[in-house]
């Protein structure tokens, strides 16, 4: 496996990944040194990120190979289908994967996505609308909401 890290606006972020596809991108919250050099199979991905944080990009298309459980699979696939600028809810989510009792277990599979903003679990809030839980900090949920707003003069939260 090779890593990279990149500087982003919401801190550090670590790509890791090989020729069969990125397996996690992490964003560091302690301060870390930034990759000088990106690997030949880390290029695609850091590029990708960059245009999305400048605004460029609103769907990503490089290879992913998330390491996981089946069920956490498939609820990072149905993360997928969540457009740019739009969110659901971990109930609707639920429903979508066909068990609206699997509500906790979706929550916990959307809060162990190992692939940072590309799978988009940023995009899953509470059924009230309210921010929720977030491994990456509140506040950078609330970034990134923000971020893919249509409207952008506006404040979601």
């Amino acid at each position: 496996m090779e890593q990279a890290v990149i500087k982003t606006p919401l801190g550090s972020t670590k790509i890791v990944g090989d020729k069969n596809g990125i397996t996690s991108i992490t964003v560091l919250d302690e301060e870390t040194t930034i990759s000088t050099n990106i690997p030949d199979d880390l290029k695609e991905a850091t590029q990708q990120l960059q245009a999305y944080f400048t605004g460029n990009l609103v769907q990503f298309n490089f290879k992913i190979n998330p390491q996981g459980t089946d069920f956490q699979k498939r609820v990072w696939k149905e993360l997928l289908n969540i457009p740019f600028g739009k969110t659901t809810s971990y109930l609707e989510l639920s429903k979508t994967l066909g068990d609206v009792k699997a509500i906790r277990a979706v929550a916990s599979a959307n809060g162990k996505n190992p692939l940072w903003i590309v799978v988009p679990c940023h995009r899953v809030i509470g059924t009230n609308g309210s921010l929720t839980g977030y491994a990456g900090g509140l506040w950078r949920k609330k970034w990134l909401l923000e971020h893919e707003s249509p409207s952008p003069q506006q404040k979601l939260f």
